[in-house]
């Protein structure tokens, strides 16, 4: 008995739904951008309207009379030429209204283009625990209609076809995220598949072993201290990646930093393995930045260069204030007679200085002798100038 009454009140709803006051016809085209469309709208003859009293909106905006044709006293058409890309991807408006303004029937245009081959399909691997893949749509990118891309992969020589389902974990378009189950010691082979209502493409297959394509995270850290009453110098120290410790690998660093006021790094590139660097040929009393990123070269064998972390958060120091700054003394006289002392100095130092900035070891120890050397006699200096004043 209860299942007849929730019959009998179910009918009336199906009968109202299924009732339609006009339609209009094609219904949700997807169309190629330049095309032109020819859509009517029919309106029941039991609402009595006649078609010359209807009108179309695009986008909520009016279309002119003139591209309008009566069919009949209940349809009416509307054509539209040389239609440009949809304005968003879920399709443009296109109503039929009656003469108060009511809506009578609606239809999406999709109006776009096919998808290219996408390109630039690259990937990497966060301390060999997963895979995180990105590219770039093929031609100028945009289709305007919603395009749908899947990033598909499988072991080279066995193993079903699988699809990456994390498309939301990267901060960029066009990148999925693949957390887990993946095999060291054997290549994949990975594609991208691009699909709309207009067409489909497929980017070039890659084949990649998880080992070759190995980043970790920036170097733990990272200090930055003076060397002594050294004006010009500033020492670097870091940690090796933490995630990395157990695996059999060669780190290589790299070390940039900046003045404090400016936009501009300078970069140290021959760091090599060591955790440590003396940055070399500063100015004193100057604050600097200072970043460190790793590169892990050679995992468990591995013949590629590897890919180079994010740079560490930068980390802040300032050379000391040379004392020549410091005592305000403007000495011509002294400087003209040491002026043959420092060419030949500057010469005989060049390629100290050189070294130094590259962080090596022996060349630093006769630099830093230099230094202090020199600093040394500047203070000579500055004491008889002022005994002398006095």
């Amino acid at each position: 008995m209860f299942s007849l009454i929730f019959l009998i009140l179910l009918v009336p709803h199906v009968l109202f739904s299924s009732t339609q006051v006009a339609v209009i016809s094609p219904q949700d085209p997807a169309l190629r951008i330049g095309s032109s469309l020819t859509a009517t709208c029919t309106v029941s003859s039991d609402l009595g309207l006649h078609a010359a009293t209807l009108y179309w909106t695009l986008n909520g905006e009016r279309l002119a009379g003139g591209t309008y044709g009566v069919v009949s006293s209940n349809v009416l058409s509307v054509t539209l030429h040389r239609l440009n890309g949809s304005q968003q991807q879920s399709g443009d408006n296109l109503v039929c209204h009656g003469g108060d303004g009511h809506v009578l029937a609606g239809s999406c245009l999709y109006v776009g283009m096919p998808p290219e081959k996408p390109v630039n399909l690259t990937c990497w691997s966060r301390n060999t625990k997963d895979l995180s893949c990105k590219w770039t749509p093929g031609g100028r990118g945009e289709t305007f209609i919603r395009t749908k891309y899947t990033l598909k992969y499988k072991l080279r020589w066995y193993g079903r076809e699988k699809e990456c389902e994390d498309y939301t974990t990267g901060q960029q378009r066009y990148t999925c995220y693949i957390p887990r189950d993946l095999a060291l010691f054997t290549p994949y082979e990975i594609w991208v598949e691009a699909a709309n209502q207009l067409g489909a493409a497929t980017s070039d297959v890659i084949t990649l072993d998880i080992l070759d394509v190995v980043t970790t995270d920036p170097p733990d850290n990272v200090l930055v201290s003076r060397v002594g009453d050294l004006e010009d110098q500033l020492t670097v120290r870091w940690a090796s990646p933490p995630a990395l410790k157990d695996f059999l690998f060669q780190a290589k660093y790299q070390i940039r930093y900046r003045l404090e006021d400016s936009t501009e790094w300078k970069v140290v590139d021959d760091v090599g393995n060591q955790t440590s660097c003396r940055l070399a040929g500063l100015r004193p009393g100057t604050v600097y930045f200072v970043q460190v990123r790793c590169n892990p070269v050679g995992i468990y064998g591995s013949r590629k260069a590897g890919i180079w972390s994010d740079w560490s958060h930068p980390t802040a120091a300032s050379t000391p204030i040379s004392e020549r700054l410091q005592s305000g003394s403007c000495d011509p006289k002294s400087g003209e007679q040491n002026s043959t002392l420092r060419r030949e100095l500057k010469q005989f130092f060049g390629w100290v200085r050189k070294h130094a900035y590259g962080c090596s070891g022996m060349s630093i120890k006769l630099y830093d002798q230099w230094r202090v050397w020199l600093q040394k006699s500047h203070k000579t200096r500055n004491q008889i100038l002022q005994d002398d004043n006095s």
